[in-house]
C-alpha cells in the first residue's frame, strides 16, 4: 500500500513538474547568446535523468526498504523536474527536443579539461570518442540491467536500485561540472552546479547505504 501510494504521489508530482518546466520558459528567457555546450547539455542531461527517474519509478513500484524508496522518490521527482526545465529552454530556443545525432560531442572541443580526466570511462577521457548512441553515455545501465532491475525480488531490488543509480550519477559528474563551467547562459550553469551538488551529496548517501547493506560499488564504465 505505501509503495502504491508512493507512486501515486510521484506521478502527480512528474505531472505538475512538466507543467512548472513549461511555465519556467518564461522566467528564464534565454539569452540569443545559447551555444552547443547548452544546448548538448539540455539534450543529453535530459537523456541521462530520463534513466534515472525510470530507475526510481522501477523502485517505487516494487522496492521494500522505505529508506531506499524516500531516495528513489526524491530524485524521481527532482530529476522530472529538471528535465521539464531543461525542455523547456530547448523549445524557447527553437532546437529539437531530442538529439539528432551522437550524445556528448559538445564536449569534445574540450575533452582535456582538468575536471574530465578521471571518467573511468575506459576511453581516455570524454572527447569525440563519446559520441554515439544512449549506452555509450557514462554510468547509463544497459537494457539488461534494467530488465534485471525490474525482475528483482523486493530486498534486491533496493539493493540493485542503489548500485545502478550510484553509477548513473557518478557518471554524469563530468557533464554536470563542464556545464557548470562553460555554458554560455547563467541559468543553465546555475541549474548545472546545483544539479552537481546534489548528485554529489546523493552519491555519499547511496554508498553509505550500500556499505550498510554489505553491498559492493558498482564500477563506473
Amino acid at each position: 500500500m505505501r509503495s502504491g501510494l508512493l507512486l501515486l504521489g510521484a506521478v502527480l508530482l512528474v505531472l505538475a513538474a512538466v507543467a512548472t518546466g513549461w511555465l519556467l520558459r518564461g522566467e528564464e528567457r534565454p539569452a540569443a547568446t545559447h551555444g552547443p555546450v547548452d544546448v548538448g547539455f539540455a539534450h543529453d542531461m535530459s537523456v541521462h535523468h530520463a534513466q534515472a527517474v525510470d530507475m526510481a519509478t522501477t523502485e517505487l513500484a516494487g522496492g521494500s526498504d522505505p529508506a531506499v524508496q524516500n531516495l528513489a522518490y526524491d530524485i524521481l521527482t527532482s530529476q522530472q523536474n529538471q528535465i521539464g526545465r531543461m525542455q523547456g529552454w530547448l523549445t524557447s530556443w527553437g532546437e529539437p527536443l531530442l538529439p539528432t545525432g551522437g550524445h556528448m560531442g559538445w564536449m569534445a572541443a574540450h575533452e582535456n579539461h582538468s575536471g574530465m580526466g578521471g571518467g573511468g570511462t575506459g576511453g581516455g577521457g570524454m572527447g569525440g570518442g563519446m559520441s554515439g548512441p544512449m549506452a555509450s553515455m557514462p554510468g547509463m545501465a544497459s537494457p539488461a540491467e534494467m530488465d534485471a532491475l525490474r525482475r528483482a525480488a523486493p530486498a534486491a531490488r533496493d539493493v540493485l536500485f542503489l548500485q545502478l543509480m550510484l553509477r548513473h550519477h557518478q557518471g554524469g559528474t563530468d557533464m554536470l561540472a563542464d556545464a557548470a563551467e562553460r555554458a554560455e547562459t547563467g541559468y543553465v550553469r546555475a541549474l548545472a552546479t546545483q544539479m552537481l551538488a546534489t548528485q554529489n551529496s546523493e552519491s555519499a548517501l547511496m554508498t553509505s547505504m550500500l556499505r550498510d547493506r554489505n553491498a559492493p560499488v558498482l564500477p563506473l564504465r
